[in-house]
């Protein structure tokens, strides 16, 4: 809906082009708010979709050829593929997979020829398993994009995927989002956390994991990741939202952007 929203009402240039973003939620059925709280979160999401999309095209410059969406929801980058010798594998819930198919068949929209769903409960099921089952070759490099997922996570959930991750070849690496710890936060952004934290509780899926900073980054180059890098807000906006008139940017300290990659 936020990456739909983007194309719809916010001015040129476009922090990220995804028009069938509209064709899978429907023009129909887009909110028409556009409060400070609505922009500011769809300015995070179309980042954080842009961010993992630019360290993909840079992986796919230096020979990797396979991407992984691992907690897919409703991505789309798989049906705008500029590059036809990557293969996408789509990893997400049985049940939200399913979902996203019905959505894919109403709103016309074909299945491309180098893709894969891979129906994995995160909790329940192991990645490197699965994914071979669809086709992914671990001997290979990789890139990965973990969207909108980690919060929701269990801690050995999360440890387990990103040592997944980090036990891939040179050339492999990851983009994802992650929550910050509430004591790291302001007032403001507390009150602001707790508030989307009923939001998500009521809907079924509480956050359950957030993190320090710096000491997120420790912990991932103590897996093997051999360079990692991290947005805060203002990196952010300095990098996809400066000089913009619709005054769309990134504002608090809510979530922050993450790159690990193997050398």
């Amino acid at each position: 809906m936020r990456r739909a929203m983007h194309q719809v009402i916010d001015g040129e240039p476009k922090v990220l082009h995804d028009p069938i973003a509209v064709a899978i939620v429907g023009r129909e059925n887009l909110e028409t708010e556009d409060s400070l709280g609505s922009r500011t979160m769809r300015a995070f999401m179309v980042a954080r979709s842009r961010y993992a999309e630019d360290k993909l095209a840079a992986a796919v410059r230096n020979g990797v050829r396979q991407y992984v969406v691992l907690g897919a929801g409703l991505d789309t980058f798989a049906y705008r593929n500029p590059f036809p010798d990557v293969r996408v594998f789509e990893v997400d819930h049985p049940a939200t997979q399913a979902w996203k198919r019905d959505r894919l068949r109403a709103a016309g929209i074909e299945l491309p020829k180098q893709f894969a769903f891979v129906a994995v409960d995160f909790e329940k099921q192991a990645l490197d398993t699965e994914l071979a089952a669809a086709g992914f070759t671990q001997a290979e490099p990789a890139f990965f994009s973990w969207l909108g997922v980690t919060p929701y996570l269990t801690r050995p959930a999360f440890e387990g995927t990103a040592r997944f991750i980090a036990s891939m070849p040179a050339g492999s690496g990851v983009a994802f989002d992650f929550a910050v710890d509430r004591s790291a936060l302001g007032f403001l952004e507390r009150a602001a956390l707790d508030e989307l934290s009923r939001r998500v509780a009521a809907a079924g899926e509480p956050f359950q994991l957030f993190f320090d900073p710096q000491a997120l980054e420790n912990e991932l180059r103590s897996m093997g990741f051999s360079e990692v890098e991290r947005l805060n807000a203002d990196e952010i906006n300095a990098r996809y939202f400066a000089n913009r008139s619709d005054k769309l940017r990134v504002r608090g300290g809510l979530g922050q952007l993450l790159g690990a990659y193997i050398f």
